[in-house]
């Protein structure tokens, strides 16, 4: 169970950082260099920015996705964390 978890847990990292991927573009295109390593060092000014602009760029859906891929990624890791402290690794 705990494998599985693990795996689903890769998965969503990887579609979190495909996301992060979609909006540091955007933020290189609108903001330029400075802004877009600054995105790239600190993901959570590119999420943080991402909402603040999603209406205007049209990037609403990709940041709901990525906000709901970052909930369940939460999720399935204090589940492993669980499952980890109850059973043991």
């Amino acid at each position: 169970m705990n494998g599985l978890l693990q795996l689903l847990n890769l998965l969503l990292s990887l579609g979190s950082l495909a996301c992060l991927i979609m909006v540091v573009i955007k933020l290189f295109k609108e903001k330029g260099v400075a802004h877009g390593i600054l995105g790239v060092i600190c993901g959570l000014y590119t999420f943080i920015w991402g909402w603040m602009n999603a209406t205007r760029l049209g990037i609403r859906n990709l940041m709901m996705i990525w906000t709901a891929i970052f909930v369940l990624n939460l999720v399935v890791g204090i589940s492993i964390g669980a499952f980890t402290a109850s059973f043991g690794p």
